[in-house]
């Protein structure tokens, strides 16, 4: 949603209700983790009020643990989180459960799949960063769709494998590639779905259609 121009978001989310998308990503920054600020809790309770379809969360903040109580009341939601960014992460992934959301990590790339792998099986899903966060508009990170494949892999020894979701240049030549290693979920932006700030149900489709 970091990708909508706000001055066209009515006209958005009814293309997103018309196209079938799942999930409204939110990237919620705080100048510390990454350098640039973002959305945050009042813009997710204005779009939780205007539209149904559910929130999908990207805490991109150092200290999450201090912030999940302020978005994790709304219907359905989802929040990631970047492990290396709390001290007890499995705690926290406890707490947004308690708190009634849906828990997920986010992998930098530069985090490898083994760092956390002890934590893959306690979320719903596992958040692969194929650029560095913090920005739309960068290109693929090559290496990060190896990652995609580690941990489908890993994921396939547990018994109730989490969603891998891509994030980072999802445009219309890397998703056959996203989606051929193993990603279910993509996150889409500057690079296909929107186009000066806006989306065409037509662009959905299409989407749905080169993801196969």
């Amino acid at each position: 949603m970091m990708c909508a121009d706000p001055l066209a978001l009515a006209d958005v989310l009814a293309a997103f209700q018309a196209g079938g998308i799942e999930w409204l990503h939110i990237d919620v920054m705080d100048g510390r983790y990454v350098p640039n600020f973002t959305l945050g809790p009042d813009y997710c309770r204005a779009l939780a009020a205007a539209c149904p379809i559910p929130l999908d969360i990207h805490l991109m903040v150092e200290e999450p643990d201090r912030h999940v109580g302020l978005f994790a009341g709304f219907p359905g939601a989802r929040i990631s989180f970047h492990p290396e960014t709390v001290r007890q992460p499995v705690r926290l992934i406890e707490r947004i459960r308690e708190l009634g959301a849906s828990p997920g990590i986010a992998l930098d790339p530069a985090l490898p799949i083994a760092s956390c792998c002890h934590l893959l099986p306690l979320v719903d899903q596992v958040v692969v960063m194929t650029v560095n966060p913090g920005y739309a508009g960068q290109k693929l990170l090559p290496f990060c769709l190896d990652k995609i494949t580690e941990c489908r892999e890993f994921l396939g020894r547990c018994k109730n494998p989490p969603d891998i979701q891509v994030d980072g240049n999802v445009s219309w030549e890397n998703i056959p590639r996203m989606v051929a290693a193993e990603a279910n979920i993509l996150v889409a932006g500057t690079s296909s779905l929107f186009v000066n700030g806006r989306v065409k149900v037509e662009d959905i489709a299409r989407m749905r259609e080169t993801g196969g």
